[in-house]
């Protein structure tokens, strides 16, 4: 964070300094709030949790270093207290990034932003300093966080953007106010809480809302392919820049393949040239990712041999995204468990049928929360593409819909051994030590909620004899 002093930090979230013998005193260290990161120069923000009060840290992140306390009330050590803790968070992002001025680019969707977000990073950073979201912090808390560890030195800040509801994401931009905004799509993860596609629509186009006008260079990246998110182009005043493979891109994908091992390989074509790009990453799904990275570099002054060189050597920054570890024995495990939902799931089960060309290949899946009364109907469809892929195996894992992974599968001509329902993890796990075969390819994915990154563990575990080498 750019150093300030006590009295300055008091003044910008209105609260009441305690304890504090020199409001002089200067933060020059990053804003925690988890104890453990708490260290010379830095500010550690008190939150009451249900179950840890971050208050009871106090002392001892003062004798670790830290300068002060953001909290809620009198500590017995220097601190600024609040009402709101939350609120006084955003006011001293707010306050931080308006006196940087850096090019701050916000992203949305309802998939694929951490992966977007990575790659728009790994690109803009090989033009200047840039700052980004790390993993998916991408909510009230999470992005000022983010956004507070910008320095003098920082050109671009890029953040990904979260929510649960309409508003939240106009609160986001409030606190951080985005120059570029960038939509991915408009899917079905978290529609049982929206209460359909129009109203995530009407929820992600907050931020094009939120963008300047075009005269200011405010510019809002969307994507052509998507109905519902190219016509959010009506909702904004900012200068739009479309990226896709429709023939109306500005930014657009030709000649899309994937390899052997199931990586993306296109031509970019940008308003100012066009070049070849072949990306590390595994899965069609993220040929969109790219053209949405190299529509944001484009509108920074980035050439397309520049984008096209960056994305080609991107990797993955976030971890159970498509990670791909191969065992000793040659067995490949495919790690997608962070998250799920029907278009994620979809496009993990069509890179593992590319990744898996001549060899057998698993599909270890579970729930997709939040699905509201198209959970059946979502489960049911996922179960079906794997028989339609030809997929190996499929293993369903947990309850309800994990059942509902199962029939659909079944429904569609899936019997015997194809597909099986398991209760839990550890019964996929024993079910895989006893059938893998060295030259499958396993892929996982689940919700978060379900916890599956355990049985990529374990098969991890199991297969290493010896240094497994991780692509």
């Amino acid at each position: 964070m750019i150093t300030l002093s006590l009295a300055e930090i008091a003044e910008v979230v209105g609260g009441r300094m305690h304890d504090i013998p020199d409001a002089s005193a200067e933060v020059t260290g990053p804003v925690v709030r988890d104890s453990r990161e708490a260290g010379p120069g830095s500010l550690f923000v008190a939150f009451v949790g249900e179950r840890v009060d971050g208050h009871d840290f106090a002392a001892q992140v003062v004798e670790t270093g830290a300068v002060a306390v953001l909290g809620s009330r009198p500590v017995g050590v220097p601190a600024i207290v609040v009402d709101d803790v939350q609120a006084a968070l955003g006011a001293l992002a707010r306050h931080v990034v308006h006196r940087l001025g850096t090019t701050l680019v916000a992203l949305t969707g309802s998939a694929g932003k951490t992966s977007t977000k990575d790659l728009i990073a790994q690109v803009l950073r090989r033009k200047a300093p840039t700052v980004f979201t790390p993993g998916s912090m991408n909510n009230e808390v999470g992005l000022p966080l983010t956004a507070l560890t910008a320095t003098d030195e920082t050109k671009f800040l890029v953040l990904e953007m979260g929510a649960r509801g309409i508003g939240h994401i106009r609160y986001l931009c409030e606190l951080t106010p985005p120059r570029i905004g960038l939509v991915l799509n408009v899917g079905s993860a978290h529609i049982g809480e929206f209460g359909g596609r129009e109203q995530i629509a009407r929820a992600k186009g907050e931020l094009v809302e939120a963008l300047p006008p075009a005269e200011q260079g405010g510019t809002a990246v969307l994507n052509a392919d998507d109905p519902l998110v190219r016509a959010m182009a009506s909702r904004t005043k900012a200068k739009v820049l479309l990226f896709g493979e429709s023939d109306e891109a500005d930014v657009r994908a030709e000649n899309v393949r994937l390899t052997d091992t199931g990586q993306p390989s296109f031509s970019l074509h940008t308003p100012s040239g066009a070049s070849d790009v072949t990306m590390r990453l595994y899965g069609e799904h993220h040929v969109s990712n790219a053209l949405a990275a190299a529509a944001v570099a484009h509108e920074l002054g980035m050439s397309a041999d520049e984008i096209a060189t960056a994305l080609s050597e991107a990797g993955s920054l976030s971890r159970w995204r498509m990670e791909v570890t191969e065992r000793p024995d040659g067995v490949t495990v495919v790690n997608d468990a962070y998250n799920a939902n029907p278009e994620s799931m979809k496009a993990a089960l069509r890179a593992l049928v590319a990744m898996g060309r001549g060899r057998r290949t698993w599909a270890v899946l579970g729930k997709m929360a939040e699905l509201g009364d198209e959970a059946l109907a979502e489960h049911d469809a996922v179960g079906r593409l794997a028989v339609r892929l030809n997929v190996s195996k499929l293993v369903a894992v947990g309850g309800r819909e994990a059942q509902w992974l199962q029939l659909g599968a079944y429904n569609e001509g899936s019997w015997g051994e194809e597909s099986v329902h398991v209760s839990d993890a550890q019964a996929a796990v024993d079910l895989l030590r006893s059938e893998l075969r060295p030259g499958d390819v396993v892929l996982v994915k689940a919700s978060r909620s379900v916890g599956l990154e355990s049985v990529a563990s374990a098969l991890l575990e199991t297969g290493a004899e010896g240094e497994v080498a991780a692509r």
